[in-house]
């Protein structure tokens, strides 16, 4: 048994482990893993191919192909075997490293690491789809 808010949208080939729970309005991207009795704040927002563990306790957006886990949740790194499985190549996985170097790594802010981003890393899709995510986020995204 899981629990999905009123007005939530979840992507393509989303994995609910048991008991999950998502309030309102919370949007989850294709390929996320969403751990078991994780439970999910409304307005939240869950990137593709990220992660959740498992009794996690998520208050903000999880960047895409980020794992998160804990209570309260911290991201602990990229889902490096997600990607893997689904054929990413090399070079993107290692942009996408890098990237989270950068935003979580780094004594960089959110402003800052986005500005890093943005001149350090090649504009790959993956990397303007974690620019864009930061960017559009209301709640903040887990730090």
């Amino acid at each position: 048994y899981s629990h999905v808010g009123h007005d939530c949208t979840v992507g393509d080939d989303v994995i609910f482990s048991n008991n999950g729970t998502l309030g309102g309005h919370v949007q989850v991207g294709d390929h996320a893993v969403m751990g078991g009795l994780t439970a999910v704040h409304q307005f939240c927002r869950i990137g593709r191919f990220a992660i959740t563990g498992g009794c996690s306790k998520i208050v903000q957006d999880v960047p895409p192909f980020m794992i998160a886990d804990g209570n309260p949740a911290e991201i602990r790194g990229i889902n490096l075997v997600g990607l893997e499985r689904k054929n990413f190549p090399p070079e993107s996985v290692k942009l996408i490293k890098e990237a989270f170097r950068l935003i979580y790594r780094s004594k960089y802010n959110t402003r800052q690491a986005i500005e890093a981003m943005r001149k350090e890393l090649a504009q790959t899709e993956e990397i303007t789809e974690i620019i864009q995510f930061i960017e559009q986020s209301e709640r903040g995204i887990i730090r």
